[in-house]
């Protein structure tokens, strides 16, 4: 168990394509609000979603005491390519924006993604002028879904904290006026790391490419790049002005947990300060046993 200083502003919950853990989703959302105390937003997408679906899941929602949500397109269905709106379904996140505010007035806060680097479907890596041209029409989109009713952005993962106040810059230039939270997504695997980096078509910077390949065949040691790149990271963007930080776990904690140490924001428990000073006593002993071992070497 670890205690946060201060706690969080709000913990967000996944929902499945087309309802599949809708269930499970408003269990976990309810009781995180309830049980745990901690203002709850669960993500609702548009993937396989019929309208009469969204409108009972947002029903759900009010009826659990959930009063946030992140509104999203989603990712094309399972075994599909391309996005496609199911029958009496929105085709993006502005329909889903614009429906809860029309049927649900201002008691949903509602949150929307925001792309750095511009969404993945619009991603020309080959062609310069179509890139900037995308990137402009994808911050242009943003404004739309802000004025629909957007109170809050949260951004798409990224490793180049430049393209974060970069991206700031431009939506405050076309008039986004909304607290843009950056995404972190903590470095857990290397498999991990590769497949979603693909799949968003994220920009790695060079050394963070050559530091995870250097580790790739150790996974302790790329946990631990990780959470010393994510701390770094967040030390940037938290003295650059970014309103907060929004970890993305993907249900793994060790890394969000460790970045949040090294920010002096978790507090832990004494058992697990005992833990960690008997290893740091094995490891100091180890650390003699090779000191008296090895030679001494002078360099001049």
């Amino acid at each position: 168990m670890v205690a946060l200083k201060p706690r969080p502003t709000f913990c967000d919950i996944t929902w499945g394509a087309g309802g599949t853990t809708a269930d499970l989703t408003l269990d976990i959302a309810a009781r995180m609000q309830s049980e745990v105390g901690i203002e709850t937003m669960m993500h609702l997408t548009c993937t396989n979603m019929p309208v009469e679906q969204l409108d009972g899941a947002l029903a759900r929602c009010k009826e659990a005491g959930v009063t946030n949500i992140l509104a999203l397109r989603g990712d094309p269905p399972k075994g599909q390519e391309n996005f496609t709106a199911v029958e009496g379904g929105f085709a993006c996140a502005l329909d889903l924006v614009k429906h809860i505010r029309a049927q649900h007035g201002d008691f949903f806060g509602i949150a929307v993604a925001g792309y750095p680097e511009a969404h993945p479907d619009v991603i020309v890596l080959d062609d310069e002028e179509k890139m900037k041209e995308n990137y402009a029409k994808d911050v242009a989109y943003l404004k739309e879904k802000c004025d629909a009713g957007a109170d809050l952005v949260v951004t798409q993962l990224f490793y180049d904290v430049s393209l974060y106040f970069q991206f700031v810059k431009d939506c405050r230039a076309a008039g986004i006026t909304v607290p843009i939270v950056p995404g972190i997504m903590p470095i857990m695997t290397y498999g991990g790391f590769k497949r979603m980096t693909s799949f968003c078509k994220t920009k790695v910077p060079a050394e963070v490419a050559a530091a995870v390949e250097a580790l790739k065949d150790d996974d302790d040691k790329v946990r631990e790049y990780g959470i010393e790149l994510g701390t770094a990271m967040c030390k940037e963007l938290l003295a650059g002005g970014a309103p907060g930080i929004h970890l993305y776990t993907l249900n793994l904690e060790k890394s969000p947990v460790g970045i949040l140490e090294n920010l002096g924001l978790v507090e832990k428990t004494k058992e697990e300060e005992k833990v960690k000073k008997e290893e740091e006593k094995k490891e100091a002993a180890a650390a003699k046993v090779v000191e008296e071992k090895e030679p001494a070497v002078a360099v001049a």
